[in-house]
C-alpha cells in the first residue's frame, strides 16, 4: 500500500460505493412521513381516514419505490460488461455519474411537482448507477491490487457500503432530514459524492490490466502500474500480465453465451451466482430496508427505533473494518462459513423472540439478536461475495462473469425488497422462517462447494477448477 493506491481506492471506491449504500439505506427511517406526504399530496384514491402505513395503496407503492432501486441495480449488472469493455474500467465508472445527477434532480423535485412517478424513476436510474458501480469498482479494484492485499482492497466497497448506510440512517432521522420538508434533500445528496468522483478519479489512471490485455498499450499499462506501486519494481506484475495476454490471444475474450457453454466456466460461474444469491436471501436487506417497521412491531417507540436502527449500522461498519484484516487471516470461504452460521442462529432466536413481544425485555432481545445478526453478516457474506466472483476468473472472462453475477445478486435483493412486507403481513412473525431455511442450505453449499482463494493467482485458482472436472 502506498498514498498513489490509496487515492486511486478512495477516488474509485468511496464515491462509487457512497451510492450503492446511501441510497440502498436511506429511505429507511423516513418512512412514515414519506408514506404520509404519497397519501396526501402524490396519490389519488387513497384512505385517508387509516394511518398511511396500513393503506394498501401506499404500501403498494412504496414496495416498488423500495425495490425499483434494485430493479435499476439489474440493469446495471447486466450492461456492466459491455461498459467495463468499451470505456473501461475508470471511464466506466466516471460516465456513470451522469446518473447519479438525473437521479438527484428528479428525487429532490418529487415533492414539489408532488410526483410519486418522480420519485420512483429517480430510484429506478439510481439503481442502474449503483449496478454499474457493484460491477465496475470489484473489476478496478481487482485488477489495480496487488495479490498479497487483493482481498482486503476489495473488502473496501463493502466497508464504504456500511458506512453510507449508516450515513443514510443518521442523515434520516427525524431530528435532521427525515422530516415533511427535509426528505427531498435527504435524496438529492447523492450528487455530492458524484462531484467529488469527477474531481479526483481523472487524475488517477486506467487499470493496468486493461489497458495491456484489452487494448494492447503495453507503454500505457507500465505507467499506470508504476504510478500505482510507487517506488515497487512492477517487472514481475508486467511479466505475469504478458503471460496471461498470451493465453488471452489464444482463448480470446468470452461472452455471455461462451460463459455458459464453456464446461471450464460453468463451475466458477454457478459458484459465483450463488453466492451472490446467498448474500441477498440471506435477509439482510430485510434488516437494512425495514428494521424501523420491524423494532416499532416490537413496541419500541418510533424514535426508540430509528436509534436502534442506527446501532445495526454502527456496528456493520465496525464488523466489516475488522473482515478488512480477517479476510487474509482466515480465508474467505471459513468467513462466509462462519458468517452464515451466526445469521441462522440469530434468525431462529427472532423468529421465536418475535412471538413474545408482550414482555418488554424481549424488544431490547430483538435489537440485540438484529446486531449480531449484521456482525455476523459483515465478517463474511457482506463483502466477501463482491470481490470473490473477480477471483474466480480470467481477464478475458471476468466483465461477463461479474455481469451475470451482479444482475443475479440485484435480482435476488430485487425480490426481497418487493415480497417482505407482503410477506410479513401474510405470515406474520414466521417471515424469518423463510431467511433460516434459506441459509442453512447456502452453509452447505459453500462448505461442499466454494474454494479458498487466499494467497492465489488467477492462473492457481483456475488450475483448481482444471482438477475439478
Amino acid at each position: 500500500m502506498n498514498p498513489r493506491l490509496a487515492f486511486a481506492i478512495i477516488s474509485s471506491t468511496c464515491w462509487s460505493a457512497f451510492q450503492h449504500g446511501y441510497n440502498t439505506g436511506v429511505i429507511n427511517a423516513p418512512q412514515a412521513v414519506m408514506s404520509e406526504w404519497l397519501q396526501r399530496e402524490a396519490l389519488s384514491g387513497t384512505n385517508t381516514s387509516v394511518s398511511a402505513m396500513v393503506d394498501p395503496k401506499v404500501t403498494s407503492v412504496w414496495s416498488v419505490a423500495v425495490s425499483i432501486y434494485c430493479a435499476g441495480g439489474m440493469i446495471g449488472g447486466v450492461i456492466t460488461g459491455i461498459i467495463a469493455d468499451r470505456f473501461g474500467r475508470k471511464g466506466g465508472l466516471l460516465l456513470n455519474n451522469v446518473l447519479v445527477f438525473l437521479a438527484a434532480a428528479l428525487q429532490g423535485a418529487s415533492k414539489v411537482a408532488k410526483s410519486a412517478e418522480m420519485l420512483i424513476l429517480g430510484r429506478l436510474l439510481i439503481g442502474v448507477n449503483s449496478g454499474l458501480n457493484a460491477g465496475l469498482v470489484p473489476l478496478y479494484l481487482s485488477e489495480i491490487s496487488p495479490v498479497s492485499i487483493r482481498g482486503s482492497i476489495g473488502t473496501v466497497y463493502q466497508l464504504v457500503i456500511t458506512v453510507t448506510i449508516l450515513l443514510s440512517q443518521l442523515l434520516g432521522l427525524s431530528s435532521v432530514l427525515g422530516t415533511e420538508d427535509g426528505w427531498p434533500w435527504l435524496l438529492a445528496l447523492t450528487a455530492v459524492p458524484a462531484i467529488l468522483q469527477c474531481l479526483t478519479l481523472p487524475l488517477c489512471p486506467e487499470s493496468p490490466k486493461y489497458l495491456l490485455l484489452n487494448q494492447g498499450r503495453e507503454l500505457h499499462a507500465q505507467r499506470a502500474l508504476n504510478w500505482l506501486r510507487g517506488d515497487v519494481a512492477v517487472h514481475g506484475e508486467m511479466e505475469e500480465m504478458h503471460q496471461e495476454a498470451e493465453k488471452n490471444k489464444i482463448s480470446k475474450k468470452v461472452t455471455l453465451q461462451e460463459l455458459f457453454r464453456n464446461r471450464n466456466l460453468r463451475l466458477p460461474l454457478f459458484i459465483s451466482t450463488v453466492v451472490m444469491i446467498a448474500q441477498q436471501l440471506s435477509g439482510i436487506n430485510a434488516i437494512i430496508y425495514f428494521s424501523t417497521d420491524i423494532f416499532e412491531k416490537t413496541h419500541l417507540g418510533s424514535d426508540a427505533a430509528q436509534y436502534a436502527t442506527l446501532g445495526i449500522g454502527a456496528m456493520n461498519v465496525v464488523m466489516t473494518i475488522a473482515s478488512l484484516v480477517l479476510v487474509e487471516v482466515a480465508g474467505r470461504k471459513t468467513l462466509l462459513l462462519a458468517g452464515f452460521s451466526g445469521m441462522f442462529i440469530c434468525t431462529v432466536g427472532i423468529t421465536v423472540a418475535t412471538s413474545y413481544t408482550q414482555h418488554v425485555w424481549v424488544s431490547y432481545l430483538c435489537i440485540a439478536l438484529v446486531v449480531l445478526f449484521v456482525t455476523m453478516f459483515a465478517i463474511g457474506p457482506g463483502s466477501i461475495p463482491w470481490f470473490l466472483v473477480t477471483e474466480l476468473f480470467n481477464q478475458s472472462s471476468r466483465p461477463a462473469a461479474s455481469s451475470v453475477a451482479v444482475t443475479v445478486n440485484w435480482t435476488a435483493n430485487f425480490i426481497v425488497g418487493l415480497s417482505f412486507l407482503p410477506l410479513s403481513l401474510a405470515l406474520g412473525n414466521n417471515v424469518f422462517v423463510i431467511f433460516a431455511v434459506l441459509q442453512f442450505l447456502f452453509i452447505i453449499f459453500i462448505y461442499t462447494k466454494v474454494p479458498e482463494t487466499k494467497n492465489k493467482t488467477v492462473d492457481e485458482i483456475t488450475a483448481m477448477f482444471r482438477q475439478r472436472m
